[in-house]
């Protein structure tokens, strides 16, 4: 059904063939959505252009983790209607912010010019979205199916090598308290392992030899467990490891919880998997971390991290902080900073909290005062800094 609404929109641009643009917000999986989008619009027969004044399609690619990066969104759709465009221009708005009801009604509500609106679960669909909004005009708002399995035998546009994205399971069964990702992208689906390794031997037939695995958190990567043998996350990367060729994986995003000594073993034992870890933190307080619903402890990550430095000599170890959670006291920053000393963190993505939609954190009190946010958060980035110096 794809590749038929594909057909239709390729053949209306036959004689002349039309431009897109296309600009991506957020993580690395929105990242690589975005060479999704861009695949399926080549295939329709599009070309691309950098003015979205000129593009007879221009297409939002949205993250909605955190209210400044929607904000920027925002920001970029007024720029862009302000420019004007040409007639008929369809302008999509796709991605996390895309799926939540309250983002939709403001784009409905303030956003005009905004023609089209599609969350994760309908990335395959959007040939036949386009399609609709390009015959029948208006505006189209979806909310996709956060069930859908991840897609396969997409188009897909990526940059010239050396360096290369590949999805390996989407979606969230965490449901930390302050993450909109459960609500967007939906419930853990995996990628079947022959999928993901005929993906990766193309690729490194391609050229490519430095592979990014991605998920929202790859350690739950859990596929049907007739799938080739690969029962988990850390078969799935010593299979991928096992390829021949010349290259090197990385992976994200690990979460501490599903973090595991055999992954570790892994990691260590194999030369193409790239000694790096992603193992966002978010605090240094057991009772923060239990408010956040993140199913560890301080003494857990601590020695969680004491582990894989044993077993991956050289390990380049990184993580996510989060500043002024409700509830979040001066005692409980400074065990955050003592988590910095502790760990000695390569290097840091330091954030300040923001309530999101539909989250319980949303709802609760106690968030910090400005002014004390701000003040934890330069002291947050000074000890990093300093410790950085010291590495």
């Amino acid at each position: 059904m794809t590749d038929t609404f594909a057909a239709r929109v390729r053949e209306m641009n036959a004689d002349a063939p039309a431009s897109a643009f296309v600009e991506v917000f957020g993580c690395q999986q929105n990242e690589h959505d975005g060479e999704l989008i861009r695949g399926m619009l080549a295939d329709m027969g599009f070309g691309f252009t950098q003015d979205a004044a000129l593009a007879k399609v221009v297409v939002l690619n949205t993250c909605a983790v955190r209210e400044h990066a929607e904000q920027r969104v925002l920001g970029h759709l007024g720029a862009i209607g302000r420019a004007g465009g040409s007639p008929g221009r369809i302008v999509a708005v796709c991605g996390c912010m895309a799926q939540l009801e309250n983002s939709q009604n403001t784009l409905k509500r303030s956003y005009g010019h905004v023609n089209l609106v599609f969350g994760p679960g309908d990335l395959a669909r959007f040939p036949e979205l386009l399609y609709t909004a390009l015959t029948k005009g208006g505006r189209h708002f979806n909310q996709s199916d956060p069930t859908a399995p991840p897609e396969e035998g997409l188009p897909v546009l990526r940059a010239a090598p050396p360096r290369a994205l590949v999805t390996v399971m989407k979606g969230c069964d965490n449901f930390c308290s302050y993450c909109v990702v459960p609500h967007t992208r939906g419930r853990e689906r995996s990628r079947a392992p022959e999928a993901v390794l005929g993906e990766v031997r193309g690729l490194i037939r391609q050229g490519y030899c430095e592979i990014m695995l991605l998920g929202q958190n790859v350690n739950s990567y859990r596929p049907n467990p007739d799938s080739a043998g690969i029962r988990d996350f850390p078969e799935l990367l010593a299979a991928l490891a096992s390829l021949p060729g010349d290259f090197s994986l990385r992976f994200m995003t690990s979460h501490p919880k599903d973090a595991s000594d055999k992954l570790f073993s892994v990691m260590g034992a194999y030369g193409k998997i790239a000694p790096f870890l992603h193992l966002p933190a978010q605090s240094g307080s057991s009772r923060v971390l239990a408010a956040m619903n993140r199913g560890y402890t301080r003494e857990h990550y601590i020695a969680l991290t004491e582990r894989a430095r044993a077993a991956v000599p050289g390990l380049n170890l990184t993580s996510d902080i989060m500043v002024g959670f409700p509830g979040e006291t001066e005692d409980d920053f400074g065990e955050t900073l003592g988590l910095l000393e502790k760990v000695r963190f390569n290097s840091l993505f330091t954030f300040i909290y923001s309530p999101r939609p539909e989250t319980p954190a949303a709802n609760l009190d106690g968030v910090p005062p400005p002014e004390v946010v701000k003040k934890r958060f330069a002291r947050l980035l000074e000890t990093q800094k300093r410790i950085e110096a010291t590495l």
